[in-house]
């Protein structure tokens, strides 16, 4: 029943993208290993797109190196020859080194080896965003603008908000952005939000935990944008469609009862599952027209309603030149590198459970739009990219900081850690990486079943 109720077209679109998106990522950070790695006359073995146990899908050899795609989608690898890395090829440390291992080569050029892969992903973030500033330039929604306010689901009502209410504030910080509150919310420090209800301004306090209990809910949402419930589109057999209903007519009533908004109209569906109702829409602004309309058994009526801002809001644009879009671009990049370090800092400030916070591919993958969109391709691809070279420059031994600060100890010592000790070192990292993977996957699996 659980696969019969997936939109496999929407998981294929999602797939692909995350696919294309950590394929760029990969090779280029692999990449970024390599070209110092010959530049420094090292010999490198493979270069691997995906990890190939076993066998390969596809291989072939030119010049020293074998260059191939792996059938197990996660990352990817350079084997360089002299270098203790998740190959955990030790035949070659039993012989003397040679000229054109990475072992042999001076500490500076090993670091810059190392830290090459790290380099690109941060160079590639950059390089996006600020593409992103000039191709698209920047959109937002004001506070002011949100007309219909907001919807507040249980959390929301908890700490006192109401439907139609408007974030104006953050504790001291101004909202620029209607569409970010509840991800600003969730990774800011403020003890209170300020909001506007009917022409006056109040405060609400935030609970000591209502950042836990935001990523809790894996959405991290506890409002939504308040929309009208304007059809925009219908399901196969749709029971509205079939009664008359048309795109563009703004449902206003369910069986007499106002139902000015999707969220209203959603409350006075429950329950109303394979029976007829008495549906009234406004067509063409004037028209008032009221039509029996049978439900499914699942309460539905078959009518996908017009949720994109776009069309709802007067939204303000933004455009950048060339010039201006490099130091917004800077800037993007480093604001979400300091968002994703501050959710890093939730999970040891007892504000995030890793339990909730905690994801595999499944999790990043479920964050791609359900339809192919450029621009939000390549807004995630900005953002792994930069997530990718943070998680790879942490000290932990089988990443590339873990290498790396052997290396500095090495350079500031002058005492070059022994290739037993970054042996057992290299075994622990990867066990309490994979252990770490698996351990995420099980939280999705179960999240899925759940």
């Amino acid at each position: 029943m659980i696969l019969l109720a997936i939109d496999w077209s929407s998981v294929a679109v999602k797939t692909g993208q995350f696919i294309l998106s950590f394929s760029i990522l990969v090779v280029l950070h692999e990449l970024g290993h390599y070209l110092p790695a010959k530049w420094f006359k090292c010999r490198v073995e493979k270069f691997y797109l995906f990890f190939n146990p076993w066998f390969s899908l596809f291989k072939k050899k030119i010049g020293e190196t074998e260059y191939g795609l792996g059938w197990v989608p996660f990352g990817g690898y350079v084997k360089i020859s002299g270098m203790i890395d998740e190959s955990m090829d030790k035949d070659q440390l039993k012989l003397p080194p040679q000229p054109w291992e990475f072992r042999s080569k001076p500490a500076w050029q090993r670091l810059i080896i190392m830290l090459g892969g790290v380099t690109v992903n941060v160079v590639l973030a950059i390089v996006i965003f600020i593409m992103l500033m000039w191709v698209w330039g920047e959109e937002f929604l004001p506070p002011q603008n949100l007309k219909y306010g907001i919807v507040a689901d249980s959390l929301g009502k908890k700490i006192g908000l109401k439907d139609g209410d408007i974030i104006t504030k953050i504790g001291d910080k101004e909202v620029k952005n209607a569409l970010k509150v509840p991800g600003q919310v969730t990774l800011s420090d403020a003890n209170n939000i300020t909001i506007k209800r009917d022409g006056a301004e109040m405060q609400l306090a935030l609970p000591a935990d209502f950042s836990k209990s935001l990523n809790k809910t894996q959405t991290g949402k506890f409002i939504n944008i308040r929309i009208p419930f304007i059809a925009e589109e219908f399901s196969k057999g749709s029971g509205a469609q079939k009664a008359g209903v048309k795109k563009g007519d703004r449902i206003v009533a369910v069986d007499s009862i106002p139902a000015l908004y999707h969220n209203d109209f959603l409350s006075l569906m429950k329950g109303k599952k394979d029976e007829t109702i008495r549906l009234t829409v406004v067509r063409n602004g004037k028209d008032t027209l009221t039509m029996q309309v049978r439900t499914d058994t699942n309460g539905k009526i078959g009518v996908f309603p017009l949720a994109n801002p776009k069309k709802l809001f007067d939204i303000v644009y933004k455009p950048y030149t060339f010039a201006e879009s490099i130091p917004a671009g800077f800037n993007k990049c480093w604001e979400t590198l300091g968002n994703y370090i501050s959710g890093i800092k939730q999970l040891f400030n007892g504000k995030a459970n890793p339990n909730d916070s905690l994801g595999s591919v499944i999790s990043i993958g479920k964050i791609f739009p359900e339809e192919w969109d450029w621009q939000s391709f390549w807004q995630l691809t900005a953002i792994f990219s930069i997530i990718l070279a943070f998680m790879n420059v942490l000290p932990i031994p089988a990443l590339d900081g873990g290498h790396a600060l052997f290396t500095l100890v090495e350079m500031i010592t002058g005492r070059k850690p022994s290739d037993k000790f970054i042996e057992y070192a290299q075994m622990a990292g990867m066990v309490l990486l994979l252990g770490l993977m698996a351990y995420a996957l099980g939280l999705d699996i179960w999240r899925l079943f759940k």
